[in-house]
């Protein structure tokens, strides 16, 4: 049943925060505001709502802020974890698409397993060096539409891209611990809310000025709804790893990109070349590889 559970949660969470990446698109494109402005208010309202229920449930919220090495986490998860990983993913979203965005966060894996084997000094397992290179050959029809000639996406797209990659590997990474002392919810909810402060001090008289974008109701609505579905999606991707296992996470993760190609062909008319969805599948193929060698790896 619990295992059920797990499966059900990272479906669904795959297909809320897939949809929200075409909905941010929207955002940008429509309201003119900044990618700063949308996360200031998506952070600090999100966040904030986390702690409220929190608190009203009879967690004492503030504890982990007592203790200097649990604060220091916090503050690292929130500005390079939870910040980084959103602000590159609306960087990526407004330099490309929602749908190449989302792909581009499927890099993540190959950062991972760079990063663990240079921990550990030694080469990673063969498997996982093929997972990787099909990973690439994905990446690279991606990028390029099949033509060395010139690339289908921008210098600007590609460097969001590597970014999304990294932050999403990092905010997979970094707060395990977190989340084993004190659960989802409160790591989430403090991520986003020191995250959501640190913006807005860096962007303060900006950010006054771009309040009247929210006088627009269709916007203020769709804003409205890509902060409560997205946060619901956080808590539903980062919950299912307690009841189902890496492989399956990975595999069922791939409702992201599929929800957001869907609704972007459907609302924007927005359809990838043919060798650009062919790399798309193959990077999806080698992910879903490299996750179930890495699972092996682990047991052995």
């Amino acid at each position: 049943m619990e295992r059920l559970k797990g499966i059900i949660m990272i479906i669904t969470g795959a297909i809320l925060w897939g949809a929200t990446g075409p909905m941010m698109e929207w955002l940008l494109e429509t309201s003119g505001m900044s990618i700063s402005f949308m996360l200031i208010i998506r952070l600090l309202l999100a966040g904030m709502a986390l702690l409220v229920v929190l608190k009203i449930k009879g967690e004492r919220i503030t504890l982990p802020l007592r203790q200097k090495v649990w604060l220091r986490q916090m503050i690292i998860f929130g500005l390079l974890g939870m910040l980084g990983v959103q602000y590159a993913f609306l960087g990526s979203i407004q330099s490309s698409s929602a749908v190449i965005a989302t792909l581009f966060q499927f890099l993540a894996p190959i950062y991972i397993i760079i990063f663990v084997s240079l921990k550990q000094r030694a080469c990673p397992p063969s498997a996982q060096v093929f997972g990787m290179l099909i990973t690439i050959v994905g990446l690279f029809l991606l990028l390029t539409n099949g033509s060395l000639s010139d690339f289908a996406l921008s210098n600007e797209a590609v460097l969001w891209g590597i970014l999304v990659g990294f932050t999403f590997a990092f905010y997979t990474l970094y707060p395990v611990r977190l989340m084993q002392e004190w659960g989802v919810l409160l790591s989430v909810g403090w991520g986003m809310l020191i995250g959501g402060i640190a913006l807005l001090v860096i962007n303060a008289t900006t950010f006054v000025s771009e309040l009247s974008t929210l006088l627009d109701w269709e916007v203020a609505v769709m804003f409205l709804l890509v902060i409560l579905i997205g946060t619901v999606a956080f808590v539903l991707f980062l919950g299912s790893m307690k009841y189902i296992s890496p492989v399956e996470t990975s595999i069922l993760s791939s409702f992201e990109p599929l929800t957001a190609m869907v609704i972007s062909v459907l609302w924007f008319g927005q359809v990838l070349g043919m060798w650009q969805l062919s790399g798309a599948i193959i990077m999806l193929v080698g992910v879903t590889g490299l996750s179930i060698v890495g699972s092996r790896v682990k047991k052995e």
